[in-house]
């Protein structure tokens, strides 16, 4: 069964400074959409910032190549693929454009992914002002489908761990990424014995594990476990062998 990717709307937003002390101000924007899909042999897409605020809001744009290494995500510059405006002010109650452009052809077998980052550049505080300006930072992804056939081929694992947690593993056979923004572990009972509720991405061909603790003790002889992710790929529910 498919539902709708609730993390679709979802944004990662960075602060650039901590909010520290009150007073504290922050920009106003919205992006939409969330992430940037290029299928179809398509070679460019595009965003929409608007700023919701009362003040004018500079927003400098960039673009990162985005790989995966022993489950952590890996950033790097490109040429491959650029972001135009570099930079932008968009006034009160207005929007911007920001196009992407691939500047390579979209890879023949395996999705190519990259990161565009919103920043804002605060202006100079207002006189009289003593608190903390905060800078936001967006970052979206951009995926670049493959020419050939998308293909999903999920295979999960699970194996206990110490200290009461169990070890959950995902290899990515297929060639396109998937996102998991909700996963739980059961037995027969209708409660998770373990889950996790937060947005993962796992890049075509790699890996990632997740270190679940227990909510309640697991008997040593339980050998299967039900597994349920929610994905963007749909719904997974899944048998899953406990290894010892």
């Amino acid at each position: 069964m498919f539902r709708p990717c609730r993390a679709a709307s979802q944004v990662a937003l960075f602060v650039g400074l901590a909010a520290l002390a009150l007073g504290a101000v922050a920009g106003s924007f919205q992006v939409n959409p969330v992430r940037v899909e290029l299928r179809n042999g398509a070679t460019s897409g595009a965003v929409v910032i608007r700023n919701d605020g009362t003040e004018p809001v500079v927003v400098q744009t960039s673009i990162l190549a985005w790989a995966q290494a022993d489950g952590k995500d890996v950033y790097s510059p490109t040429r491959e693929a650029l972001a135009t405006p570099p930079v932008a002010t968009i006034p009160p109650g207005g929007e911007q454009i920001v196009r992407v452009g691939l500047r390579r052809p979209p890879d023949r077998t395996r999705e190519v992914a990259f990161r565009l980052y919103l920043q804002e550049i605060p202006g100079p505080p207002q006189p009289g002002f003593q608190g903390l300006q905060v800078a936001l930072r967006i970052g979206l992804p951009v995926f670049v489908d493959p020419l050939t056939a998308v293909t999903r081929d999920f295979e999960w694992s699970a194996v206990r761990a110490a200290d009461g947690q169990i070890k959950v593993m995902l290899r990515n056979r297929g060639n396109v990424h998937l996102q998991v923004y909700d996963l739980a572990l059961r037995t027969d009972a209708a409660e998770p014995i373990a889950g996790e509720s937060q947005l993962t991405y796992v890049l075509a061909g790699e890996t990632r594990e997740w270190l679940l603790p227990l909510r309640r003790t697991l008997p040593v002889s339980v050998p299967m476990l039900r597994l349920n992710a929610f994905t963007d790929a749909g719904e997974i529910d899944a048998s899953v062998r406990l290894d010892p």
